[in-house]
């Protein structure tokens, strides 16, 4: 097994693709033997980053510490791959245990190798990400997001798949709903997620941006934050429906209003004819109004 000092080499994580280097030995260009099921000691070249990864930020103390570890003890748990040809596989988990070995220059990692498709391996990578405990909760709730678009899970599917009740995800993709600003100070760890949870029930962004502003400027907790947001909301000026508009249309504004999770505007003219306007608040919320509307 790949050996740091002649020990057995350890790590965590995920990776992707590499294409195979021309300038490697005739020997090292003979097809790598390895049945699906093992596990092989595999040269650190041959693995390919995952291009499925949904993680894209690595720490380097933390990966720092675990080459130390893997210096020290080997790579306990070898990382997952799936192969792509005979000389190349691809990364399904481990990147940090692969990236801590390559800080330390290893030639070979010990790897699991399993049959996987391309959908297989995003779904393992996201729900190992997802599983992870210093994940922020941006990060978390784009894992459950692009699990539900790109794997086609619903949130009860998801809610097996990753042990989680549904309205712990429900939750999380709540967040995405936050202007990006504010997602932002929750990804550096300015405000925590019962923040945001307490801001996001601000529709408007510009809304959203006050009273983040106000949480950073007077250091306040989330009951606070809570209690500042239900009395904003319980200020805001009403905007009133139009007394012209038939009853039918009335209702029909709620209802759209729910739907979209945004508060419809309707212009309604003198022949029974009009415009249904519907805000959006980002890239994001724009893609997830354009979903709703393809259902």
């Amino acid at each position: 097994m790949a050996k740091a000092t002649k020990k057995q080499v350890l790590g965590r994580g995920l990776s992707a693709i590499l294409n195979e280097k021309n300038n490697i030995s005739e020997k090292d260009t003979m097809p790598f033997k390895s049945n699906n099921g093992s596990v092989k000691d595999i040269p650190i070249e041959l693995i390919a980053v995952n291009p499925f990864q949904p993680r894209s930020n690595f720490k380097k103390d933390s990966l720092k510490e675990l080459a130390s570890s893997i210096k020290e003890l080997g790579v306990i748990q070898p990382i997952t791959v799936r192969r792509v040809s005979n000389n190349e596989f691809q990364l399904v988990s481990g990147e940090r245990r692969l990236r801590a070995s390559k800080m330390l220059k290893l030639s070979q990692i010990p790897a699991y190798i399993r049959k996987a498709n391309d959908q297989e391996s995003l779904e393992m990578a996201l729900v190992e990400n997802i599983q992870r405990k210093d994940l922020d909760p941006i990060e978390i709730a784009l894992s459950y997001k692009r699990l539900m678009d790109d794997v086609k899970l619903t949130q009860d599917q998801m809610s097996q798949r990753v042990g989680k009740k549904r309205s712990t995800i429900a939750n999380y993709l709540r967040l995405l709903k936050l202007d990006p600003i504010v997602q932002s100070g929750i990804r550096d760890g300015f405000i925590g997620m019962g923040h945001g949870r307490a801001i996001v029930n601000l529709i408007n962004s510009k809304e959203q941006l006050i009273i983040y502003e106000k949480v950073l400027e007077k250091k306040l907790s989330v009951r606070e934050t809570e209690a500042l947001t239900s009395k904003f909301n319980k200020n805001k000026p009403l905007t009133k429906t139009p007394t012209t508009l038939p009853s039918h249309i009335k209702i029909g504004i709620n209802e759209l209003s729910n739907f979209f999770g945004h508060k419809v505007q309707i212009k309604y003219g003198k022949k029974g004819n009009g415009n249904i306007l519907i805000p959006f608040h980002s890239k994001e919320d724009y893609n997830r109004i354009i979903k709703l509307l393809k259902k």
